[in-house]
């Protein structure tokens, strides 16, 4: 299964997009239902949670760009590491912020999904 590095960091970027084109569809089979989202500010969403707050209009990410990603193929698992540039309002507060980010996908049966993402805000 070694291999997979590049069509993960492609698939990340897919779910980047989705999430800043508010694609629930898309999120909801690219997000792992046992989903652990850490944000910067260290609040966890599950992917229910997760996918509420954007339907709900709480938080609306309205861009996240990937730079520096690298993989690391773990056969079932694939790690990414990397910087992501992100434009979110939350709770109705519009903010712009650089993030270090750990990220993990799992094939599912054939099916490459998220399964935990963990970031830190960059200093300015």
């Amino acid at each position: 299964m070694a291999g997979n590095e590049q069509m993960i960091i492609e698939l990340d970027k897919k779910r980047m997009h989705a999430t800043a084109q508010k694609d629930v569809a898309a999120l909801k089979n690219l997000l792992c239902k046992g989903l652990v989202y850490t944000h910067s500010s260290a609040r966890q969403d599950t992917k229910q949670s997760l996918i509420e707050a954007m339907e709900s209009g709480s938080t609306v990410y309205t861009s996240m760009e990937p730079s520096e990603v690298k993989a690391q193929d773990l056969g079932n698992a694939v790690v990414l590491t990397g910087v992501a540039a992100i434009s979110v309002t939350s709770n109705g507060k519009p903010n712009a912020f650089r993030v270090r980010f750990t990220d993990v996908y799992e094939n599912q049966n054939g099916t490459w999904r998220m399964v935990t993402w963990q970031s830190t805000k960059i200093p300015d």
